[in-house]
């Protein structure tokens, strides 16, 4: 990831096709080190290629990775609830403890 940022930091300073070389100046000048073997790949990959458009392509692949995290939530949620009735009594025992606890301070949350 760090020769690719590097490679898209050269782009947008307006250098159209950075070479291994100046990714690796400017790699160094941030005293992180370069692996000459991913940067020549990465510039081979990216030979000919616009960098816009692959930006564009990586985004719309990215749109259609499922990223809702309340369906795994609900789900513990409801398997919890369906669990054994032991679980109820120790979630009180909690929430007591935190009552306690704001107690202590010498003032509640809604004093």
């Amino acid at each position: 990831m760090k020769h690719v940022a590097a490679y898209l930091l050269l782009q947008l300073g307006g250098n159209t096709s950075p070479s291994a070389a100046d990714i690796t100046s400017l790699l160094e000048a941030g005293g992180v080190e370069a692996d000459s073997s991913r940067i020549e790949k990465l510039i081979s990959e990216l030979e000919g290629k616009d960098i816009n458009e692959l930006i564009a392509e990586g985004s719309s692949k990215l749109a259609s990775v499922p990223s809702g995290g309340a369906a795994p939530a609900a789900a513990a949620g409801g398997a919890a609830a369906a669990g054994s009735s032991e679980a109820a009594p120790a979630e009180e025992k909690k929430e007591e403890a935190k009552e306690e606890s704001d107690d202590d301070m010498g003032f509640g949350l809604f004093d």
